[in-house]
């Protein structure tokens, strides 16, 4: 039996969406820490997860990161994904409960709807690694003493201490001049050096001046030129388009446009979808009745899971 909670667990550290094709799709959030002042614990930030049954779509990378761990087909991958979701199912329809190791556990609730409730034993956020929430102590407030001691005033100068304050007067003066005089010789080298980018700069205009008017004069003569190219390219219209599958990994996308295109559909990328997919469509159509005629023949010989997208595109 595969592990699938297995497979989730290590997507949901790196993605935010994992979806399970024809079951439901894992979402992960991401929470800032938080501080319980009652308990005085603080939680680190965190991914908090959830379960949508609405989305459903397969956007490949479920399916793709199984078939790369266990080295097989991405064809053998998604049917041992479709056999696991129909135990689930099964265990559902019995009223029973699926568990999913530190992800969570999915049933139904009093009103006959799916519930979700997250486990808390894991952290999915990478960021917070090593982590873990912490308890502080109370701080207690320590009243200051107000039993002082006697005050002790300082003892008055001396001659020595009066000739040392003199010597320290004049080294600070005579530290003073020293860095004047370095100040003054920084700005005139640096004054120099200006002078000579600015000759230098000039000297470089004026070559290129020179190059510009030797190019103006030359004349380019070529014997055998190439024979002028017409290509007929057929720019796809239309509103009404053949969906073959929406892909949250760009490459998974890419791997199935260059796959319909050996098969001699006229297939093309129409960007992402607002959940963050891309698409692929085998083609698209100016009227619902054309699409629906092409949709019938796609889903009796090649993908049954061909679907139909109303949409103008920009």
């Amino acid at each position: 039996m595969m592990h699938l909670d297995t497979y989730i667990n290590d997507l949901l550290y790196r993605y935010e969406c994992v979806i399970i094709p024809e079951f439901g799709a894992f979402l992960a959030q991401t929470v800032s820490a938080s501080l319980n002042i009652k308990n005085q614990t603080f939680y680190p930030p965190k991914k908090v997860i959830s379960f949508n049954e609405q989305l459903q779509n397969n956007d490949g990378l479920l399916v793709s990161y199984i078939a790369d761990v266990e080295h097989i087909s991405f064809e053998q991958a998604l049917k041992k994904v479709k056999k696991e979701t129909e135990q689930f199912e099964a265990l559902l329809t019995k009223g029973e409960s699926i568990t999913l190791t530190n992800i969570g556990i999915i049933g139904f609730n009093s009103e006959e709807k799916i519930s979700f409730e997250p486990a808390k034993s894991v952290n999915f956020l990478t960021a917070s690694f090593g982590l873990a929430r912490t308890v502080s102590n109370s701080i207690k407030r320590v009243e200051p003493d107000t039993n002082v001691g006697p005050i002790i005033k300082p003892a008055p100068a001396t001659p020595f201490m009066k000739k040392r304050t003199a010597y320290q007067t004049v080294m600070k003066y005579a530290a003073l001049i020293i860095l004047a005089i370095g100040i003054i010789g920084y700005i005139t080298s640096d004054y120099q050096l200006n002078q000579i980018d600015k000759q230098n700069q000039l000297a470089q205009e004026e070559a290129n001046k020179e190059i510009d008017a030797k190019i103006n004069k030359a004349t380019f003569i070529i014997d055998n030129p190439l024979p002028s190219i017409t290509l007929n390219v057929t720019k796809q219209n239309g509103d009404f388009h053949i969906v073959a599958g929406a892909f949250r990994i760009k490459e998974n996308c890419n791997t199935k446009l260059k796959q319909l295109q050996k098969l001699g559909y006229n297939a093309r990328k129409i960007g992402m979808n607002k959940y963050g997919l891309h698409q692929v469509v085998y083609s698209s159509y100016n009227s619902r009745s054309e699409a629906q005629k092409a949709l019938y023949k796609i889903r009796e010989s090649h993908n049954e899971n061909a679907w139909l997208l109303v949409q103008k595109l920009k």
